[in-house]
């Protein structure tokens, strides 16, 4: 069984959204939009065959419905479809999970004619990571297949395979973006990648964790605690998509809610009782 996390630049247009979560079919495991980021993360889990189908007609609506001209938000973005990772639940199945993300390069390379940044394992035994990507797309970096160029409707993906990791915010009151991104500097490290946003009136720092067997949510909340100067202070705590049970057992459970972690927020448990 695989995971695809799908992230689209679109986290306004409901109706669209709605229409998105239905065409991924029993796929679809769970879904988070956000206004301020203009961004939703589809996340998908199903056995092969299943899972492809239900991102090929994800991906197709997108490319249907979506047009990156009249994007607008503070995430950053390069395509309609923006990110496509595939991810194996099983470790001994990583080099599964390559195959299904050259296979969907190549299948939106022959429909979509988009650029496709490959990142994660490569061909040439190196690893390349979505930072990257973002930075050196069409500078010292061309696309891996597709055109040259982008066009300005679709722009380009990035499609990639990778380990688990947890994309988990934190929304400050009463915090600045300039000391918001100091933050982000002081909890950044290889385990971490963070970004500091402007979301209306609040700040977000917003965390990948990559490597759960070094950091948990936990030592990033209290970290960001110590590092906050009166009136500051945490609002809320935001897991975007799923997590393994097996990192949510290593949180206190009395700190689950604080946490912005549940049972009902593991893969596991979605697999087995989600129903969109």
């Amino acid at each position: 069984m695989f995971e695809c996390v799908i992230n689209v630049s679109e986290g306004r247009d409901l109706d669209v959204i709605d229409e998105l979560c239905d065409v991924s079919g029993s796929s679809l495991k769970d879904m988070h939009s956000d206004e301020f980021h203009n961004r939703s993360v589809f996340t998908l889990i199903n056995e092969p065959v299943t899972l492809v189908n239900s991102v090929h007609a994800l991906i197709a609506t997108c490319y249907e419905r979506l047009d990156l001209n009249t994007h607008e938000g503070v995430h950053p973005r390069f395509g309609v479809v923006d990110v496509v990772p595939f991810v194996a639940l099983d470790d001994t199945q990583a080099d599964d999970a390559v195959t299904l993300r050259d296979e969907l390069a190549r299948w939106l390379v022959d429909n979509y004619e988009v650029p496709v940044f490959l990142y994660g394992p490569l061909a040439d035994h190196s690893i390349r990571s979505l930072p990257e990507v973002r930075k050196n797309a069409f500078l010292s970096l061309t696309p891996d297949m597709g055109p040259v160029t982008a066009s300005n409707e679709r722009g380009c993906v990035a499609v990639g395979a990778r380990p688990i990791l947890v994309a988990w915010n934190l929304w400050l009151d009463d915090v600045t973006r300039e000391d918001a991104q100091l933050i982000v500097k002081a909890v950044r490290q290889s385990a971490v990648r963070s970004l500091a946003f402007q979301v209306g009136e609040q700040v977000q720092v917003s965390c990948n964790i990559i490597n759960t067997d070094a950091v948990l949510p936990s030592q990033l909340y209290d970290q960001v605690t110590s590092l906050l100067n009166p009136p500051g202070r945490i609002n809320r705590a935001e897991l975007v998509g799923l997590i393994p049970t097996s990192l949510l057992e290593r949180e206190d459970p009395s700190r689950w809610t604080e946490l912005g972690l549940a049972r009902d927020t593991t893969i596991e448990t979605r697999v087995v009782n989600w129903n969109g």
